[in-house]
């Protein structure tokens, strides 16, 4: 649900990256990535040695070590000089005005702690017991627990087609539909939903029921087959416990999770009950900015409205650590909880696979499941350990310096689990050089995001920001999409036939190869919940972009020329020297261009401004996205039109050779873009995306 502005990346040169990770950070995102690590108390952060690897499913070089417990050093004591020297020095480098952590073990509270400032203006210290922050789509744990409780009640069944639990229709995908258990693993096969996600104004909120059935993304692919994280679906569950339990869903999650864990400062209404506002901590960009921005009411709210403390989101961690029990009340049944935690949705064997609500992250041999959480301005991740009964919960409340606060989150996570979960000595043989340098060759490619807009406008994101797996002179290979924080690419290096190990932090890229082709792959941490999938010819860079940027190029040069023609002319006291037909069509074909030229740009100027500004992805924007897809739709057609009558004249006049060929490029620049505009659904009479 972040805003993240390309420009960030910009001063790496003219990528395309940045815009895939602009975009996707506009959702609720919550994949926890590499980072960071922290250093011992007192120490700047350094980066982590690299993750041991996970033994491959039946690969017999993998010789696995049995998992050591807990480092003993996992006191309150040391954890509180560990974290004190981490965090103020981390604060203070990407820009952050507060953050807090809390750390549970053995079902007790071990460390929780705020720092920095609630709001920056009165000097307000973030207090871990009273002050509010927004985890994003760690909310999305809560309704996943609401969902089993229901299951677990005999409401609900994972494998039933969810229409039986619906008002309005979810249309079957190839006769397949979607059922709970495909929205729990993000395999419900629909596209994204970005529209109205998040809105400044209470105004902007409506109901879930009509923010569900106002559109119906489309379906991309068959239920249970492709991980494609969906806030969507997310809701629609949500949706479902509301009308079976028969409360309104932040009534349902009020009275039975929050009320039986004693969670008494959390709550998902918009807005906030009025004793819970005061103690919300303020969200930045960053702290030097100082100017505090306004609360985010999320339309999808089961999605990520959560706003919660971090002593409560002590209390949800110790129940799921203790499979549903907390004191002497319980919000899961054991065998309720363990289903939960342990049923696993595979996207791309052997890669860390996606549960029930959660996503598998296990670190250093230490069985882990997680939720992490983005808005805007505030950056969480909640991750348990259920085999070392631990669980460790951060978030900050600023975007920080170019989107660092991430830096915060992940290096303080992994920077934990390197220092206090220490992992065995798991060693997977390489492949031989030349079988390496062939496997790299066969994944080289452009590809696309599983998780992506694919029946509206915003489709041209992601043509613009594929990922482009490289392959290196000694085998290795590169995604520059999947760089380190320091902006350079990974390098993975193969252990096993099409499982690649990034060999600075550990995580594992594989690949599923279908006749000999590699038609996908994904890698840690994002495999649960996305794959990259083999882009077809015309969408790879070199076609798709030569297209758009050559055709644009052309019209401009065509624009320019025009009055640059006419000064000439005057200046010399040249008569212009077509007539009749010929001149009908040389101006004809100069104003088609001017406005294909200015339709294009102004589809592609709205897309990039929606991405750096949310505002403009609030439902009153409406009327300018219909009107700017209706122009399209008018202007990309009739300009092709346009440039075909023209070359058609030009070719059969006596004029020069040049004037014929630069007619052809017209034609087939105005019909490029138009195929562009269709592909890409740049026309159109909706506002929805």
């Amino acid at each position: 649900m972040k805003t993240s502005p390309i420009a960030q990346d910009a001063k790496r040169g003219f990528r395309w990256r940045p815009i895939t990770a602009a975009l996707l950070s506009l959702t609720l995102l919550s994949a926890s990535m590499s980072a960071i690590a922290a250093a011992p108390a007192g120490q700047a952060p350094t980066p982590p040695p690299p993750k041991e690897p996970a033994p491959l499913a039946g690969d017999a070089s993998a010789v696995a070590v049995p998992v050591p417990a807990a480092d003993e050093r996992l006191t309150a004591a040391d954890l509180e000089a560990w974290v004190d020297g981490f965090m103020p020095y981390a604060l203070e480098q990407t820009d952050v005005a507060g953050s807090v952590v809390v750390v549970v073990k053995d079902g007790k509270v071990l460390f929780q702690k705020g720092y920095g400032y609630s709001d920056l203006a009165t000097r307000k210290p973030v207090d871990p017991a009273k002050t509010l922050f927004r985890p994003g789509s760690v909310s999305k744990l809560f309704t996943w627990t609401a969902v089993m409780q229901l299951v677990e009640q005999g409401k609900l069944d994972l494998d039933k087609d969810i229409n039986s639990y619906l008002d309005f229709e979810i249309p079957p995908f190839q006769g397949k539909p979607v059922t709970l258990r495909n929205v729990m693993t993000h395999t419900a096969g629909m596209e994204e939903v970005i529209r109205g996600l998040i809105a400044n104004s209470e105004k902007e909120i409506a109901p879930l029921d009509s923010t569900l059935k106002h559109w119906i993304p489309e379906r991309v692919y068959a239920p249970g087959t492709t991980p494609a994280y969906s806030n969507y679906a997310t809701a629609l569950a949500g949706y479902v416990v509301q009308r079976v339990s028969d409360e309104p869903f932040e009534a349902y999650v009020a009275n039975h999770i929050f009320k039986p864990l004693q969670m008494r400062h959390s709550s998902f209404s918009q807005p906030l009950e009025k004793h819970l506002q005061p103690l919300v901590s303020k969200g930045y960009k960053t702290a030097s900015d100082g100017k505090p921005q306004p609360y985010e009411y999320i339309n999808l709210a089961p999605a990520g409205s959560l706003a919660s403390t971090a002593a409560d989101m002590g209390n949800f961690m110790i129940a799921h650590l203790n499979n549903g029990a907390f004191g002497e009340s319980r919000i899961l049944g054991e065998a309720t909880a363990r289903e939960m935690h342990e049923t696993g949705q595979d996207s791309i064997k052997p890669l860390n696979r996606m549960m029930l609500g959660f996503y598998e992250t296990t670190m250093n041999g230490h069985r882990a499941i997680a939720h992490g959480g983005d808005t805007q301005w505030f950056h969480s991740d909640l991750q348990l350990f259920p085999d070392d009964g631990i669980g460790i919960f951060v978030s900050t409340n600023s975007a920080g310096k170019d989107g660092s606060a991430r830096l915060i989150r992940d290096g303080l996570v992994t920077g934990f689990a390197n220092r206090y979960l220490p992992g065995p000595s798991n060693v997977a043989k390489g492949i031989d050089e030349a079988t390496a340098k062939e496997h790299a060759q066969l994944i080289a490619g452009a590809y696309n995001s599983s998780r992506r807009a694919d029946s509206n406008f915003m489709n041209l994101v992601y043509m613009l920001g594929q990922a482009k797996v490289v392959a290196n002179e000694d085998g290795t290979i590169s995604v520059p999409m999947l760089a380190g924080y320091s902006g350079a690419p990974k390098k993975w290096r193969e252990i096993a036939p099409f499982v690649w190990q990034d060999t600075g932090s550990g995580d594992r890229l594989a690949a599923e190869v279908v006749d000999g082709r590699v038609v996908r792959f994904s890698a840690e941490p994002i495999a649960a919940i996305m794959v990259f999938q083999r882009a077809a010819w015309w969408q790879t860079p070199g076609v798709f972009l030569t297209m758009l940027v050559g055709s644009l190029a052309a019209l401009l040069f065509t624009v320019i020329a025009w009055p640059v023609s006419a000064m000439v002319r005057r200046h010399y006291g040249a008569r212009y020297p077509l007539t009749g037909t010929d001149a009908r069509a040389h101006r004809w074909v100069r104003i088609a261009s001017l406005a294909v030229l200015a339709s294009m740009g102004a589809m592609i100027g709205m897309v990039f401004a929606m991405m750096s500004d949310l505002a403009m992805m609030s439902p009153a924007s409406d009327v300018y996205v219909i009107a700017l897809r209706v122009l399209a739709a008018i202007v990309l057609p009739l300009g092709a039109a346009i440039a075909l009558w023209n070359a058609w004249v030009v070719l059969r006049s006596p004029r020069s050779w040049w004037a014929k060929l630069w007619s052809i490029v017209l034609a087939v620049s105005c019909l490029a873009l138009l195929w562009i505009g269709f592909a890409t659904h740049l026309m159109g009479f909706s506002a929805n995306y």
